[in-house]
């Protein structure tokens, strides 16, 4: 049962790197502190059974393969605390915020979908114009 299951992630892990990498030139994303993360009880085991680790190797040397470009974004860089219109960046945000209203230009933003809009920014313009946005060695 063991067996059939890690199959199956693993098939499942195969197929989304794929399908990301056949469809994209370029592809960022955010290097996350997966090790601090599963200290949460609650959700230890769900982040365990993401296989982030497996998913970001099966980008790079796919990507490599198929001469697309992935770009790492530094787990330091505010991605959740700019605002993806203005620029602006809150000073604190607490991880139960998963909505918040920026405070310069009055746009509404959900936390995950603001983080991914800025993080494809980042890794393009680290893509274009190099070291500008502290990109992580992959």
């Amino acid at each position: 049962m063991h067996a059939r299951t890690a199959d199956s992630r693993r098939d499942f892990l195969h197929k989304l790197s794929s399908r990301l990498i056949n469809e994209n030139q370029v592809i960022a994303i955010e290097s996350l502190a997966v090790s601090n993360m599963q200290k949460n009880r609650c959700l230890a085991k769900s982040i365990s059974d993401a296989s982030w680790s497996e998913f970001t190797r099966q980008l790079e040397y796919k990507a490599q393969w198929y001469g697309r470009t992935l770009v790492g974004i530094d787990k330091w860089y505010p991605s959740s605390k700019r605002c993806c219109d203005c620029g602006h960046t809150v000073v604190k945000m607490p991880l139960n915020i998963r909505a918040w209203t920026c405070p310069e230009c009055g746009s509404i933003h959900d936390r995950d979908i603001n983080a991914a809009r800025n993080v494809l920014a980042a890794g393009l313009a680290a893509s274009a114009h190099g070291d500008s946005v502290s990109p992580m060695s992959l």
